[in-house]
C-alpha cells in the first residue's frame, strides 16, 4: 500500500447535549469562526483552516464523537483506502457528501469509532470585511477570545490499543510516533500521524473497559503566552480547566484540557513540540518506570478522571468478551 494515501485529519464531529452553551464556548471563548447551520448543526474552523469546516457541532442527547473524517491525497488514493477498508471488515459505505465536502467513505476503528475518508472538499472564502493581505491566511485574525488557529489532533479511548493502531497503520498508512508500554508489554497509549506532526490521532487505554469512547479533541492556539491568555479567560466564565497549562513528554506540547459545556474534552495544543522529517523515524517508546514524565514533563499530575472520563460518559467498567 502507499504510505501517503491519507493526507491529514479534515474535520471532526461532535455531539452536545447544550448546543447553545457549546457553540458559545467554541466561538466566544475558543475564537472558532461559524461558516454555516443546517438542522442540528453547526459548522465551525479555526481562522487558519483553509476548509470550509474542521468542526461539525451537533445536538445530541450526550457528548461524544459523531466522526472524525480524513482526507486522502487524491481521487486515485480514496479509492485505494476504499478496496482496503471493505477487505478488511470495517467498511460501512459510501455516503454521497455533506456540507463542505463531497462524497465519503464511511468505516469504524475496530473498537467502533465511526470514521469516514474523502477527497473533496470546499474552500474557506470569507466575506469582504474579513480579506486578509496576508495571502498566506484564510481570513484575518478574529477579535473574539484568544483565537484558536487550527484543528490538531483528536484522541480516541480503546478497549485494544495495540488492535486499533495495527488497524490504522495496516489500512491508512498512519505511522506510529511514540508510545507507552507496560512492563507486561501491554500498550496503553500510541500516538500515530500522516505526515510531520507528531500526532493527528492519538490511541489511549480506556481503563473502564468501554470500547468507543472519545478522549478529546485538540486545536492548535499558538504559543505558551496564548495559553496563558486563554486559560484567564476560561476562569473568568466559569469554564472548567481539568488539568493545565504544562508540559507533556510525549510529544513536548505545552497543554491545556478544559471541559466544553456539553460535556466533551478539549485540549488547547500549541507551540508544537517536534516536527518528524525523518523517513526512516523509530518509534519512541516510554515504559512503565517512565510515565510520570511522559504524561507530565513539568506541571501538576493529571487528575484520575482524565484516565476515566470519556464521552459518552459510561463510568461502569464493561467485562471483556
Amino acid at each position: 500500500m502507499s504510505n501517503f494515501d491519507v493526507a491529514q485529519l479534515a474535520h471532526v464531529e461532535l455531539f452536545t447535549p447544550k448546543p447553545e452553551e457549546s457553540l458559545k464556548f467554541f466561538t466566544d471563548y475558543m475564537g472558532l469562526q461559524i461558516t454555516a447551520r443546517e438542522g442540528q448543526s453547526v459548522y465551525l474552523r479555526g481562522y487558519e483552516d483553509f476548509y470550509h469546516h474542521t468542526l461539525k457541532l451537533t445536538e445530541g442527547k450526550e457528548a461524544g464523537l459523531g466522526h472524525s473524517a480524513w482526507r486522502a491525497s487524491s481521487p486515485e488514493a480514496l479509492e485505494r483506502r476504499v478496496v482496503a477498508l471493505e477487505k478488511s471488515g470495517y467498511g460501512k459505505g459510501w455516503i454521497d457528501g455533506d456540507l463542505g465536502h463531497g462524497r465519503a467513505y464511511q468505516f469504524a476503528t475496530p473498537d467502533g469509532h465511526n470514521q469516514e475518508i474523502l477527497w473533496e472538499v470546499d474552500y474557506f472564502q470569507p466575506a469582504e470585511d474579513q480579506k486578509t493581505l496576508l495571502k498566506s491566511r484564510p481570513q484575518k485574525r478574529p477579535l473574539m477570545g484568544v483565537p484558536a488557529r487550527r484543528l490538531d489532533h483528536i484522541n480516541l479511548m480503546c478497549r485494544d490499543v495495540a488492535k486499533n493502531r495495527e488497524f490504522m497503520s495496516e489500512h491508512l498508512g498512519f505511522k506510529l510516533r511514540e508510545q507507552i508500554v507496560l512492563n507486561n508489554d501491554e500498550e496503553i497509549g500510541a500516538w500515530m500521524s500522516v505526515s510531520p506532526l507528531v500526532h493527528e490521532v492519538a490511541l489511549m487505554n480506556d481503563q473502564t473497559g468501554n470500547s468507543g469512547r472519545f478522549h478529546h479533541i485538540a486545536f492548535w492556539y499558538g504559543y505558551p503566552q496564548h495559553l496563558m491568555d486563554t486559560a484567564d479567560i476560561f476562569v473568568e466564565n466559569g469554564i472548567q480547566i481539568e488539568a493545565g497549562p504544562g508540559k507533556h513528554g510525549v510529544s513536548q506540547a505545552y497543554f491545556m484540557y478544559v471541559m466544553e459545556p456539553g460535556g466533551n474534552r478539549v485540549e488547547l495544543f500549541g507551540d508544537s513540540g517536534y516536527l518528524i522529517f525523518d523517513p526512516d523515524w523509530k518509534p519512541i517508546t516510554w515504559r512503565e518506570n517512565e510515565l510520570d514524565e511522559a504524561i507530565i514533563w513539568y506541571g501538576s499530575p493529571l487528575p484520575n478522571e482524565y484516565f476515566l472520563y470519556g464521552t459518552p460518559d459510561r463510568a461502569v467498567k464493561v467485562p471483556v468478551k
